[in-house]
């Protein structure tokens, strides 16, 4: 049934695939279509985040043009405010500003301090410290005179010195500190000495560069002195700038600002970049600048400024999408959001579902026709095994009829075997119902090898008998005289005895019914082959048969014309014969063929020992 339906099946399974390419290319213009939908959707979207990404990019770099002046003033002096700058120089890190006190407990500028309050006392004092001390006493008693020339002389006197001969911190702080101390007298101090808490000397007396003033000194000295060294300091510090009405705020507030504002940049840092959503920073050749930045207000401004010019609706919003802690400003990778576009996106996605669901449907459509197909044919087939049934029944139906039509005229051939007018008959009539009992055996044999319902019987056949039967087979048979020779040895093959006689039997009565001349002349002629078997030769001295039907001859039911008188058959004879040898998995073919009589290759498979 399968093989009889194969044929039916490529055709519905070629029709399937056409169908499926189909479907598929169809799939594929859907698929088309709705990422075209999306791209334009997209395409807008992108547009919008480029111009707003620009927009920041270019209020970004307006907010550091406007700060970098006083991010650098910040970084000249210790009392301006550096929360929110950011700049990093060679490596360094100037703002904000991280100068931790140095480590320890030690208090080696306090101890100065009371040791050069003790030494103005009992004019004692180390060898750094004794003609500043002396100066000191000096301006001191010049201070206590009424000449306004003399003070101002003598306090000029000892800064001179004080800037030309520069100690380490720990020790000209506590000096500088204890010196204004000593010579301040509230509202009536001079500025240069008042100068000394907040503005620092003037240039011109070694200031700027180094002595700025003991609020400025004191911070930018904190990595060199201990927590305990600098809390003493400021303490005294902001005590005396009240005494002299210094101010003292930007001070403390810087002394609290100190240490708080660490950054550490990634690596390599490629163009503008923004950092935690916080710092905005801008690469130089040898530094960074940065600025701290509110990013909420900024996209609030950014979101208001595309409402007003129509580009987004108003519930629309420009927001900072997923990202990592450095945002190159290359892609700051903006977000504007519209709840317009995500239903336009939800409509393409259901047009899209409801035509996927349309060719779907098709295919399944295309499977149940095709299913429904291959019944219709099974049922048709099914008529077709049954009409073969009946033939197959009726074949078997005329077997009893040819054997009584066999018996009689034997019966008959015997008891008027001496009459020489009524010899013939019988024979005739044997001879008859022979050819009519070969038509049905090798149609009831066809059917069931084509059914697949004969069960091969091997056994031990030697090829010697094999050819004796065939010569008895043909002297019942045909009318014409018959010369039989073989060459076959002792070969002997694992094949269906049965088989093997009908197989040459049908070869024999072919070489019969073909032929021209007078006696027919059969050869037989068998080669064992290494690793096969062996290949049997038939040959005949028939018509022969033209090239071009040597494969068609082995077709069912197929009868070669040939000149002459016409050949009755049923065309089933050497149909047979290739399902006999197909049987025994071996083969069957026109060896060669002339005028001279045809010659079959036969090859069996390897004799099993």
């Amino acid at each position: 049934m399968l093989r009889r339906l194969l044929p039916t099946l490529l055709a519905l399974g070629f029709g399937l695939l056409a169908l499926g390419w189909g479907l598929v290319s169809l799939q594929r213009i859907f698929t088309q279509e709705r990422e075209d939908a999306r791209a334009q959707v997209r395409s807008r979207r992108i547009a919008l985040e480029q111009l707003a990404a620009e927009s920041l990019r270019t209020a970004l770099a307006q907010m550091m043009k406007s700060h970098l002046p006083k991010l650098n003033a910040a970084v000249g002096d210790p009392l301006l405010p550096a929360e929110g700058y950011y700049l990093l120089f060679r490596g360094h890190q100037f703002l904000p500003r991280v100068d931790w006190t140095r480590e320890g407990a030690d208090v080696p500028a306090q101890a100065n301090y009371t040791m050069l309050a003790h030494a103005l006392e009992d004019g004692q004092a180390p060898s750094p410290y004794q003609e500043r001390l002396s100066r000191l006493r000096a301006a001191e008693a010049a201070l206590a005179s009424s000449s306004e020339a003399r003070k101002d002389a003598a306090v000029e006197a000892l800064l001179r010195y004080h800037a030309a001969h520069p100690l380490p911190p720990d020790q000209e702080l506590p000096f500088t500190l204890l010196m204004v101390e000593y010579l301040q007298r509230g509202e009536e101090t001079q500025p240069l000495i008042r100068a000394l808490v907040r503005e620092g000397l003037p240039e011109e007396l070694g200031g700027m560069a180094r002595d700025a003033g003991l609020q400025r000194n004191v911070l930018r000295s904190r990595a060199q002195l201990t927590q305990p060294d600098f809390n003493f300091l400021q303490a005294r510090i902001v005590a005396l700038s009240s005494t002299l009405s210094e101010p003292s705020d930007a001070f403390v507030a810087r002394v609290q600002e100190a240490g708080a504002g660490a950054l550490v940049l990634p690596e390599p840092l490629d163009g503008p970049t923004l950092l935690a959503e916080q710092w905005y920073v801008e690469p130089a050749a040898e530094q960074v600048h940065g600025l701290a930045v509110d990013m909420g207000a900024l996209l609030s401004e950014l979101t208001q400024e595309l409402r007003g010019r129509n580009l987004i609706p108003r519930d629309g919003q420009v927001r900072l999408g997923p990202g990592g802690v450095a945002r190159p400003l290359k892609h700051p990778g903006l977000e504007v959001a519209t709840p317009g576009w995500a239903a336009a996106e939800a409509d393409i996605e259901a047009r899209y579902g409801l035509k996927t669901l349309l060719v779907a449907a098709c295919g399944a459509l295309a499977s149940a026709i095709a299913a429904l197909a291959v019944v219709a044919q099974q049922r048709k087939y099914r008529f077709v095994e049954l009409k073969s049934d009946f033939v197959s029944t009726v074949s078997h139906e005329l077997r009893t009829p040819l054997a009584s039509i066999r018996l009689l005229g034997e019966t008959l051939e015997r008891r008027l075997g001496k009459s020489p007018e009524a010899g013939d008959y019988p024979t005739r009539i044997v001879r008859a119902a022979e050819g009519l009992h070969f038509l049905v055996e090798n149609i009831l044999s066809f059917n069931r090898i084509d059914k697949g319902r004969w069960a091969l019987r091997p056994a031990r056949v030697r090829l010697e008998e094999a050819v004796g039967n065939l010569r008895d087979d043909l002297m019942d048979a045909v009318t014409v005289p018959v010369e039989l020779s073989s060459d076959v040895g002792d070969v002997e093959l694992d094949a269906d005895a049965s088989l093997v006689r009908m197989l040459f039997a049908n070869l024999g009565r072919n070489a019969c019914l073909y032929n021209l001349r007078s006696p027919v002349v059969l050869t037989v002629r068998a080669y064992p082959q290494p690793g096969f078997g062996a290949t049997v030769l038939f040959s005949d001295n028939g018509v022969g048969i033209p090239p071009e039907e040597w494969e068609r001859v082995f077709q069912d039911f197929y009868r070669l014309t040939t000149p002459g008188p016409e050949v009755h058959g049923s065309g089933l004879g050497l149909a047979l014969c290739r399902r006999i040898m197909g049987l025994h998995q071996g083969s069957i073919q026109v060896a060669s063929s002339g005028p001279e009589g045809t010659t079959f290759a036969l090859t069996f498979p390897e004799t099993r020992r």
